[in-house]
């Protein structure tokens, strides 16, 4: 699956009018000169010049316009304009009231457009963290929207690089208290970060790097000196290059990547930190809790500890007090830093809480260990086993949320583990004979190298063949448990399987530019996208701790007047307590129980493991907000080619009208639908005229001159001389063109065989009819009758005639059937539905698609289809099988049920365990909520979360599609 990529650099070079030395002559002044921009838009839903007609004259009659010039081919126009009389704002609003979507590329002002970096970002620990980063972030001047995952500690930026660098970005974060460290910048097509051993790091190797060809530029990596980023023109050198410069030298150089290895140790580091501060304080507080809670018990130890040392300072406080200090102020730590932080930046955080509570429980303690040593008559009670315990048990809680976090993003690390480790590199000579072979590390493999890939062995990156015959097993990409035959000429995906022949395959893409690698990009950017729910979240993060910290207070308050007043009896009071101090016990309990993180984290955890599993479904879903639409619609819009068929379609019947060979007839109709050859049907026809070629492998048609195609309806062209037209009834009516009988009948007969009738004109007198048949995919009508039992309408929407839109729809039990649409009618159909109160997602796969499928609440793209299609939905079936619409819905559906459990618990969890830790049922019960119980709840209510969401990669399809694909693989076999 490749993601369209738009340059300025190719889009000139294709029209030479639109270079700056091109534009407007020599007419204008010098202050004209002054105030012109340029920019560059892109326009979806342009299927050819027809449309491109509209949207040129509309922005012309724009005041302040110089030039417009329409490429319909990459889906761009480039306006030459005055600033002082119209904005981009406005030049875009006018494309779209045209009737298509608009949005800008880049402009003169800056040639490198809007970046995307992602930082990863550490210190957070509840959604306020990421909410006050955000918020720091989008008040950046330059920057456009800014997105942080508390799930995955990383925030994705989208930048103006003329106005802000990255480097900015990072000190933004870092003055708010976090640690920032960037994994990707908008250069990461050729990018690549090395990481140094040595002793000796300095500017030399900077220079020796810099001095390759290709290599563009060279830096310290943010932070450290052992880190160096290398930007560079991949076609010209690559990583291979920049490790054989180390090896003159005394350092040594492999490749890091901040994205996958950093995350991973990154994540090993922080479980490290936590399980060592956890086994630290567990050693000082099992003694604390025995002191205070078991050793009174037992009569010869109880005597011991209450042997007093100095005035009423007993033995057993003492120890308390000692080994409790360290875990309060040495393991603590991280609670106080995080506090400060928070403070700083204005807002507070669960470590606010923890740190209050700690401090209050501790501080206490030595107030009345302080009296008792200093007054011969003081009786207190300490409390240090509440603060040690407390720390303790948020520390546990803490260590199994990062490890249960870490199991979210098991998607990604599978992903990234599909390609080899290793791969053989073959050395050719100028005849191109294999001279030589080496097995080098995977990641070195640069643009143009030829590798070997043996049987059994997966492919290393993106190719062809250039010598070889075997089949290759590409599930990984189309979900298709089959073997695809390769041979010479035939591309090959990195991380497929070699089965059983020798590839040599010359290397096309490498890195980020490879297929695997976008769709791992695409699966981490819809899991830092955030879903509409999570607002919920960060409204209640804002006012929680304030609240919590005013309830805890008041608690306290109203249990130590209540208590002065003698507004309850003196039994309810523990033995071991006074009024203060039963109090202070319930108002540190609400500090403590409550949990701000298992709020934070109850959406993005599903969303992270929901996109995980769709990807491993082969449903890539393009983040929360595609996900939690999709679980609403109850109403899909099918386009009918490509998608409820195979998208295949062969010629199977040809009736003359006229004296002519087939083969002189082909040749004229098919040197006309080569232009348009990306369209199914024109495919089809141009396939099937190589049958009447002697030169069928690349056969070289008469030129099409005065090429027009009329969205709807055909195509028209010059050639040899001869007006040849190709298209539908209408085509022929507007030109004027008879339909004898005999021709009306074959329509009619291919319309009730659901095949499209196509009519051929030669110098307006009818010539051939040709019939197309496009095969159904065998599972569509079962997948049809699946969603009508999920309450799920089906609509066909299809540029089809409307005999054979009605036929294919009856064979598949659609009901409700739109033919002879244009892409603007499409998208204009499913905007009515919308306003009926539908939420409508869109099925299609071809450029005409595209304004449906951003115009649906949820666009649906078919794998095979165009990028153009891909690059407008929400949600890519990478299989293109039906079946796997009914997956996406079903997961999502499966996946906010998910998210509403994790709110209904952390909402239940903060609003039961509140009131209880309060002490409102200790009037009828006599039950409290210790301190430390209430913390050891709080750490537990996040894990549970976690856990709970987790429960997601346990995910099944619904049982009905295994019957669906049953009955595909026997409809094949037939």
């Amino acid at each position: 699956m490749a993601l369209t990529s738009i340059g300025e650099e190719t889009y000139s070079a294709r029209h030479p009018l639109l270079q700056k030395n091109k534009f407007g002559g020599g007419c204008r002044s010098s202050s004209e000169e002054e105030a012109t921009s340029k920019a560059l838009f892109r326009v979806v839903g342009m299927t050819c010049s027809a449309c491109a007609g509209p949207v040129e004259e509309a922005i012309k009659r724009l005041r302040g316009i110089h030039e417009a010039v329409i490429d319909v081919l990459n889906n761009q126009a480039q306006v030459l304009f005055n600033p002082n009389f119209v904005n981009l704002e406005k030049i875009c609003e006018t494309i779209q009231d045209a009737g298509f979507e608009a949005s800008l590329i880049e402009n003169e002002a800056n040639e490198t457009s809007i970046k995307v970096c992602r930082i990863r970002i550490n210190g957070m620990t509840c959604s306020s963290c990421s909410s006050t980063i955000e918020r720091v972030l989008r008040v950046t001047n330059g920057v456009q929207r800014a997105h942080v995952s508390l799930a995955l500690e990383e925030a994705e930026v989208h930048y103006d690089g003329r106005l802000v660098g990255h480097d900015k970005l990072l000190d933004e974060i870092e003055s708010v208290g976090f640690v920032a460290l960037l994994i990707s910048t908008g250069e990461d097509l050729s990018k690549i970060d090395l990481k140094i051993v040595g002793e000796c790091v300095d500017e030399s190797i900077k220079t020796l790097l810099e001095a390759l060809p290709g290599v563009q530029s060279v830096e310290f990596h943010h932070g450290t000196d052992k880190i160096i980023s290398v930007l560079y023109k991949h076609d010209v050198t690559g990583p291979r290059s920049f490790i054989r410069v180390f090896g003159g030298t005394k350092l040594k150089a492999t490749i890091f990547s901040a994205g996958e290895e950093g995350r991973e140790s990154q994540r090993q580091v922080e479980l490290k930190k936590y399980y060592n501060s956890f086994l630290w304080s567990l050693v000082c507080t099992v003694p604390v809790f025995l002191t205070a809670m078991v050793f009174m018990y037992i009569p010869w130890i109880n005597h011991l500890l209450m042997f007093k040392v100095i005035n009423m300072l007993n033995a057993g406080e003492i120890i308390r007090c000692v080994l409790a200090t360290p875990v309060q102020f040495f393991i603590g730590w991280r609670f106080y830093y995080g506090s400060y932080k928070a403070l700083r930046r204005g807002s507070a955080n669960m470590d606010v809480l923890v740190a209050l509570g700690t401090n209050a429980a501790y501080f206490y303690s030595l107030y009345s260990v302080t009296r008792a040593a200093t007054s011969p008559g003081f009786k207190g009670e300490d409390f240090f086993e509440t603060s040690s315990m407390l720390i303790t048990f948020i520390l546990l809680g803490k260590y199994l949320e990062v490890m249960a976090k870490g199991k979210t993003s098991d998607a990604i690390s599978k992903l990234m583990k599909l390609t080899p480790d290793t791969a053989i590199l073959l050395t050719l000579d100028n005849e191109g004979k294999v001279t030589g072979e080496e097995e080098i590390d995977g990641r070195l493999i640069q643009k143009n190298d030829v590798i070997k890939i043996l049987p059994g062995d997966k492919v290393a990156s993106d190719g062809y063949v250039i010598w070889g015959r075997s089949h290759v097993d590409e599930s990984m990409m189309t979900g298709e448990a089959k073997l695809v035959a390769k041979r010479k000429g035939d591309t090959v995906i990195g991380g497929t399987l070699n089965a059983n022949g020798v590839l040599h395959v010359k290397v096309t893409k490498v890195g980020s530019e490879s297929a695997l690698a976008q769709i791992i990009r695409l699966v981490e950017s819809a899991q830092l996208a955030k879903a509409p729910a999570q607002n919920l979240a960060d409204t209640i993060s804002k006012f929680f701790v304030p609240l919590v910290i005013s309830f805890s207070l008041l608690t306290w308050l109203v249990w130590f007047f209540a208590g002065k007043l003698h507004w309850y009896s003196e039994s309810w009071i523990p033995a071991s307590m006074d009024r203060f101090e039963l109090a202070l016990q319930f108002g540190i309990s609400v500090m403590v129980v409550a949990c701000p993180c298992a709020l934070g984290l109850a959406t993005p955890t599903a969303v992270m493991v929901g996109t995980g599993v769709g990807a491993s479904q082969g449903v890539l879903i393009k983040g929360g907000q595609a996900l939690e639409k999709a679980h609403m619609v109850n109403c899909i819009v099918f386009d009918k080619t490509g998608t409820l068929t195979m998208g295949k379609p062969v010629v199977v019947k040809t009736k003359m009208l006229k004296n002519m060979t087939l083969g002189e007839f082909y040749e004229l109709v098919a040197a006309t639908e080569v232009v348009n050859s990306e369209h199914p049907l024109a495919k089809a026809i141009v396939n099937h005229a190589k049958e009447f070629r002697d030169d069928q492998e690349n056969p070289a048609w008469p030129q099409a001159r005065d090429f027009l195609s009329i969205t709807g309806n055909g195509v028209k062209a010059t050639v040899k001389g001869r007006e040849i037209m190709v298209g539908n009834k209408d085509l022929m009516s507007q030109h004027g063109v008879n339909i004898p009988e005999d021709a009306e009948e074959m329509l009619a007969e291919a319309e009730e065989r659901a095949q499209t009738g196509i009519l051929v004109s030669v110098n307006r007198e009818l010539t051939g009819v040709l019939a197309v048949s496009d095969p159904l995919k065998p599972s569509a009508r079962a997948a049809i009758s699946v969603l009508k039992s999920m309450n799920i309408a089906s609509i066909m929407v299809t540029g089809d005639n409307w005999g054979t839109a009605n036929a294919i729809a009856r064979e598949v039990g659609i009901d409700s059937v739109m033919a002879e649409a244009k892409p603007k009618q499409k998208a204009e159909k499913v905007k009515e539905l919308q306003a009926a109160g539908h939420v409508v997602a869109m099925v299609g796969d071809g450029i005409n698609d595209a304004p449906a499928l951003v115009a649906a609440d949820v666009g649906i793209a078919i794998g095979a289809g165009t990028d153009i299609a891909i690059e407008a939905a929400d949600i890519v079936l990478m299989k293109s099988n039906l079946e796997d619409v009914i997956t996406a819905i079903d997961l999502s559906r499966k996946t906010f049920s998910r998210i509403r459990l994790n709110y209904v618990w952390a909402l239940g969890y903060n609003l039961i365990g509140i009131p209880i830790a309060a002490g409102v049922l200790f009037p009828w019960t006599h039950l409290r909520l210790p301190p430390w119980f209430a913390g050891a709840a709080m750490a537990a209510s996040s894990v549970s979360v976690v856990c709970s969401s987790l429960l997601l990669k346990n995910y099944k399809r619904p049982k009905m599609l295994d019957n669906l694909e049953i009955c595909e693989v026997l409809v094949e076999r037939v």
